[in-house]
């Protein structure tokens, strides 16, 4: 059930209203922007909600069944708040957002919130973003708990894997690069595959801070998961760490670690379960 003060109820009774919507994005980092469909910026609880041009939204709708909300926000990339490089990046994933309505003549009437939830899927297309956003149910879908599986449950270098994560971890720089995607560092000797499924995050270049996990690795040359959000260039700065795969051979031969090997790598299968005797 919506809410609202009786002034701003009485002024939606009207035949004619001045509502306009607002959004507010609280990031993962604690940095909060405002954004408006009103053809002018409002100053709102002391937060500025910038006018976007080509703001539109999908239809707000709430479901009783406890399945997830969702709600899609598409624009064009008209703020400096709202850069490519940084949606790329993942900056805004999992943002909180509080959609609101107000009356852009009267604002002390108040607000009605419309949806809270934070963002899901982004999709970048030229100058225009859609951005998903998934209702509060969409925490109750999460798994809590853990599940018997023949895989490592720990992460490496946590506090239940134990290894030594930070004297594995190799800083140096690019020595050529060939797109967003990857590059070569003809100082990485290492065996093929050694830091597939690893870490690398940049200490230098246009993609400071930024991180990207290593799909493959072969000959001092690393594909990345995903592209990074600038270009890569020859003598940009990185850090690396080494991935697992969790699989108990890799803990066993690359890590001796299988002592901490958080799984249970001869639970029978499903092939195992649904078999039966078959009389031989």
């Amino acid at each position: 059930m919506k809410t609202a003060t009786s002034q701003l109820a009485a002024h939606i009774a009207d035949e004619t209203t001045t509502l306009a919507t607002c959004w507010k994005v609280t990031r993962k980092d604690g940095v909060m922007f405002g954004f408006t469909d009103f053809d002018r910026d409002l100053t709102i609880d002391g937060l500025v909600y910038e006018a976007r041009t080509g703001y539109t939204r999908s239809a707000i709708h709430t479901i009783s069944d406890l399945s997830v909300d969702n709600l899609d926000i598409e624009s064009a990339l008209d703020s400096e708040a709202l850069a490519a490089p940084d949606l790329r990046a993942g900056t805004w994933d999992n943002a909180e957002v509080l959609i609101f309505l107000v009356n852009w003549n009267a604002l002390s009437q108040g607000k009605i919130v419309m949806k809270r939830g934070t963002i899901g899927q982004v999709e970048l297309k030229d100058t225009i973003f859609k951005a998903e956003l998934r209702g509060l149910t969409q925490a109750l879908s999460q798994q809590i708990g853990e599940l018997y599986t023949p895989d490592c449950r720990a992460d490496l270098g946590d506090t239940r894997c134990k290894i030594d994560l930070a004297a594995l971890i190799v800083a140096s720089t690019v020595t050529a690069a060939e797109d967003r995607y990857g590059f070569t560092d003809i100082a990485r000797t290492e065996a093929d595959d050694y830091w597939t499924g690893g870490l690398v995050t940049w200490i230098s270049g246009a993609n400071t801070g930024r991180k990207m996990e290593v799909r493959s690795f072969a000959a001092g040359a690393f594909e990345l998961f995903l592209p990074m959000p600038s270009e890569i260039a020859v003598g940009d700065g990185y850090s690396v760490q080494p991935g697992c795969d969790k699989a108990f051979t890799t803990c066993c031969s690359k890590y001796n670690n299988a002592v901490n090997f958080r799984g249970e790598p001869h639970v029978p299968g499903t092939d195992a379960v649904l078999s039966y005797p078959d009389g031989k």
